[in-house]
């Protein structure tokens, strides 16, 4: 039986409390569509071809990490969104994102399930964004691991090959995690006492700031690394309301 699209965003917005992030973007809904939800899709970015694989899944919500609008809204409708609006309105989908609501969620957000995935224990809230913490650091058990050993890790759980910036100790035994685009809490993860921090994609600049604080850096992919919290808030929403999910995966090698 089809659950009020109200009813499944206030479930989220129950979890993950978007009202206490100063964010870059819009977390909520943000194109309106079918009131009743039977089917959930759930991806990492909102963009066409992503459009395009929920309806074929035949969603009534599509939920996403990264939504269509950012900084200070729209100011113009031009040729590339007007294609993605017209792709959810014509299948009648509505559209919602969460962002940094769903990065700091503790069980359900990219970086404690890549954490934990990751072998991490006690994880504690770590990397300040503007009065809130959305990352997570922890301990890796027996002794730790080879920063080789990590990137095994994170390959296996991304799927793909890690950029390891090696400015660590031999060993690993203490790991900060913030997806995406997160190499700036470098510093924050060695006054934190970590040995290696684990993000998406690094800066220019940190290749020297990895060295020069004593950290690993490993970057297993900004969209690899931010599959896993839309995925686990899909599963939680479906086993709630009795919804079918599906993830739909875009390639995106970034």
């Amino acid at each position: 039986m089809p659950t009020p699209l109200a009813e499944v965003l206030a479930e989220i917005d129950g979890l993950l409390e978007p009202d206490r992030f100063e964010d870059y973007c819009v977390n909520g809904l943000q194109v309106p569509g079918a009131t009743q939800v039977d089917t959930l899709a759930t991806g990492v970015s909102a963009n066409a071809a992503l459009f395009e694989a929920a309806a074929a899944a035949g969603a009534e919500l599509l939920l996403v990490h990264h939504g269509l609008f950012w900084g200070s809204g729209v100011r113009v409708v031009d040729d590339l969104l007007k294609h993605r609006l017209k792709l959810l309105f014509d299948a009648g989908i509505a559209l919602a994102a969460y962002h940094l609501p769903l990065d700091a969620h503790p069980q359900l957000g990219n970086n404690a399930v890549l954490a934990r995935e990751l072998g991490a224990e006690g994880l504690l809230p770590f990397a300040e964004h503007r009065g809130r913490t959305i990352g997570f650091i922890g301990a890796l058990g027996d002794g730790g691991m080879t920063a080789s050993e990590l990137c095994e890790r994170v390959r296996a759980a991304t799927g793909r090959a890690a950029l390891h910036l090696d400015g660590g100790p031999a060993r690993v035994r203490t790991l900060a995690v913030v997806t995406g685009g997160g190499a700036d809490y470098l510093e924050e993860a060695a006054a934190a006492g970590a040995d290696a921090l684990v993000t998406g994609e690094p800066e220019e600049r940190s290749t020297a700031m990895a060295r020069e604080l004593g950290l690993h850096l490993i970057a297993g992919g900004h969209h690899a690394t931010e599959t896993f919290g839309v995925r686990a808030l899909g599963e939680h929403l479906a086993s709630r309301f009795a919804l079918q999910h599906v993830f739909l995966d875009v390639s995106n090698p970034v």
